[in-house]
C-alpha cells in the first residue's frame, strides 16, 4: 500500500528517561514483602471466587484442540509457539527499567450501529506479546509478575449471543501468562502496582480509558513518569523471526495467487468491485482471515487517485485498472500492486510510463540488502524518475514542485503485522536480515492534468514485498507478472472456464 512520507526520529529521550529511572531509589524490602503479600492474597481471592482451575475447552479462538487442521500442540498462533510468545516478552522486559510497567490494551470494539460491530481486528502490540485475538482486555509486563493479563468476565446471556471468550483461565492456560485476573480487579491491583512503579510506559496510540482514568496512573502522568512504549514494541517487531517470515511469505503467496486469478478475471469482469470481491474470494479460499486493508482497484483515472476506495466503476476499453491489495494471515499482512489492462493491451503512453515505472522497480529491488535504508532508495527512485519524467516531458525542469504532483509517496514502508508496520522506526534505519519492506514506485496523472493529453487520467503502480536477507533480498510477491510482455499474453491467452456466465457482469455498477 502506498506510504507517505515520513521523518524525524520518533522516541528521543527515552534513553535518559531509562537512565534517570535507573538512578531513583528502588522500593524498601517492607515494600516490597507488602506488595508480593497482597499479590498471593489477591490470587487466592480470584481462585476461590471460581476464576481459575477449570479445563478449558473454547477459548474463544482457534487452539490446537479445537483447530488441528491449523495449530499443532504448544502454539498460541498457527506456527508460533508458547516459547516464543514467552521469548517476546523477555525481550521487551530487558528493555524496561528496573520498577517499571509497561501497560497494554486490547484493540476497542468499534460499531456498525447500535448493537452490530464491525469486524474486530487486534491491536498488533498486544497480539504481539499475548497470542490472544479477542477484545476487553489489559496486559501487564513488569519484572515482579512477567506477563499479567486482566481478561474481560462473561455472563451466560453474553455465551449465548456471542459464544465462549477467553478468561482468566484461558490466560494462564492457552496464553501462558504468568498471572491472570478478572478484568473487575484491575482497579485495585494495577492502581496498587503504579503506586510501587517509578515509571510507566503504554503505546499512546492506543490507550484505553480503562487503565487511563485510573486515579494512580493520571498521578503518574502528572508527574512526567508516563512514557511511549511503542519505540520499544516497534524495535522488537521489526526483525522477523524464522517462525514471522513463514508466516509473511505464506501471507504474500496468497495474496499472489489471488492477484493472478484476479488478472484472469479482469478481462471477463471489467468491474472494480468485481476484481476486489474477487481477490477477497480468492484470499480467504486460501486461508487469509481478512484483508490486509480495504482493496484499491482504480481503472482509468481513478488510478491516478492514491488511496482510492469506492471500487464502483466498470473499466473502460483502452484503460488501465491498478490494484493494491493485500491479504492479513494470523496477524501478518502483505501488500502487492499491479497495474495492467484488462483488455490485454498498452497504448504507447501507457506503455511509456509503465516501463518507467517497472525499471525504477527493479533497480530499486537491486538496491535492497543490510546497511541500505528506505531513505537512501528513495532517493533514488525520485532522482530516476525525475529524469524520466522530463525525458517524456511530463516534467519542466523549472517546476519546484512538479514531481511531488506526479508522485507524492515514499518508495516504500515497512511491513509486518500491520501493513505500515513500526511507525517508530525511521527511514534512516539502516536495514538488517530479517526486516521486510515494500517498494513501490509509481506515477499519478489525473484527467485534469496539464500534462500531454496522451498521458491524462494515467495511474500506475508497482509493488513488491521484499526481505532483507543476508546477502541482499527475497522478493516474496515475484510470482505476479509484471512485465508488459507477460501481462498482455496472460491477458490474450488465458481460457475463461471460471464457472460464471460472461453477462453477469453487466450488474449496474
Amino acid at each position: 500500500m502506498s506510504s507517505s512520507r515520513r521523518g524525524g526520529d520518533r522516541g528521543k529521550g527515552i534513553a535518559q528517561d531509562q537512565s534517570d529511572s535507573r538512578r531513583r531509589r528502588a522500593p524498601t524490602r517492607a515494600q516490597v514483602a507488602e506488595e508480593v503479600g497482597r499479590r498471593a492474597a489477591l490470587r487466592v481471592q480470584v481462585r476461590a471466587r471460581g476464576f481459575s482451575g477449570r479445563t478449558v475447552h473454547d477459548v474463544g479462538q482457534p487452539t490446537a484442540n479445537t483447530h488441528p487442521q491449523i495449530l499443532t500442540e504448544g502454539e498460541i498462533t498457527p506456527g508460533i509457539s508458547s516459547d516464543e510468545y514467552i521469548w517476546r516478552r523477555k525481550k521487551l522486559l530487558k528493555l524496561l527499567p528496573e520498577n517499571a510497567l509497561a501497560i497494554f490494551a486490547s484493540a476497542p470494539v468499534k460499531m456498525m450501529t447500535d448493537v452490530v460491530p464491525y469486524t474486530f481486528r487486534q491491536d498488533a502490540d498486544y497480539l504481539y506479546i499475548t497470542g490472544c485475538q479477542q477484545p476487553g482486555g489489559i496486559a501487564v509486563l513488569g519484572h515482579n509478575c512477567g506477563l499479567c493479563m486482566f481478561m474481560p468476565e462473561t455472563t451466560p446471556q453474553d455465551v449465548t449471543w456471542q459464544g465462549e471468550t477467553a478468561g482468566v483461565d484461558a490466560a494462564l492456560s492457552a496464553f501462558k501468562a504468568d498471572e491472570a485476573y478478572p478484568i473487575s480487579a484491575l482497579n485495585k491491583i494495577l492502581s496498587s502496582w503504579i503506586e510501587c512503579s517509578f515509571q510507566l510506559f503504554h503505546n499512546v496510540n492506543t490507550a484505553n480509558s480503562t487503565y487511563v482514568n485510573l486515579e494512580s496512573f493520571q498521578k503518574a502522568a502528572s508527574n512526567g513518569k508516563v512514557k511511549d512504549f511503542a519505540v520499544h514494541t516497534h524495535e522488537a517487531r521489526w526483525i522477523k523471526s524464522e517462525a514471522e517470515l513463514k508466516l509473511m511469505r505464506n501471507s504474500a503467496s496468497i495474496a499472489s495467487q489471488a492477484l493472478l486469478q484476479t488478472m484472469l478475471h479482469s478481462k471477463i469482469f471489467p468491474n472494480e468491485g468485481m476484481l476486489s470481491a474477487k481477490f477477497e474470494y480468492e484470499c480467504r479460499m486460501r486461508g487469509a482471515q481478512r484483508m490486509a486493508f480495504n482493496p484499491v482497484v482504480g481503472g482509468g483515472s481513478n488510478g491516478s487517485i492514491i488511496h482510492y476506495a469506492r471500487n464502483d466503476q466498470r473499466i473502460q476499453d483502452g484503460d488501465l485498472v491498478l490494484m493494491d491489495v493485500g491479504c492479513e494471515l494470523h496477524g501478518y499482512t502483505s501488500d502487492i500492486t499491479r497495474t495492467w489492462s484488462p483488455f490485454g493491451r498498452f497504448s504507447p503512453a501507457q506503455a511509456e510510463l509503465y516501463d518507467l515505472i517497472l525499471e525504477t522497480n527493479e533497480e530499486c529491488l537491486r538496491l535492497c540488502r543490510p546497511g541500505t535504508t528506505i531513505r537512501e532508495i528513495h532517493n533514488y527512485s525520485v532522482d530516476k524518475l525525475r529524469k524520466g519524467f522530463q525525458e517524456l516531458g511530463i516534467l519542466k525542469s523549472d517546476q519546484p514542485h512538479g514531481y511531488h504532483m506526479l508522485n507524492p509517496t515514499s518508495i516504500g514502508h515497512y511491513l509486518g503485522m500491520d501493513v505500515h508496520d513500526c511507525r517508530t522506526i525511521t527511514y534512516d534505519r539502516p536495514l538488517k536480515p530479517g526486516v521486510v519492506i515494500t517498494i513501490e514506485p509509481g506515477v499519478y496523472i489525473p484527467s485534469n492534468s496539464d500534462v500531454s493529453e496522451r498521458y491524462q487520467g494515467i495511474g500506475i503502480r508497482i509493488e513488491d514485498d521484499v526481505l532483507i536477507t543476508e546477502s541482499g533480498y527475497e522478493v516474496l510477491t515475484a510470482s505476479v507478472p509484471k512485465e508488459i510482455k507477460h501481462l498482455e499474453s496472460l491477458l490474450n491467452n488465458l481460457s475463461y472456464g471460471m464457472g460464471m456466465e460472461k453477462g453477469n457482469g453487466d450488474s449496474g455498477f
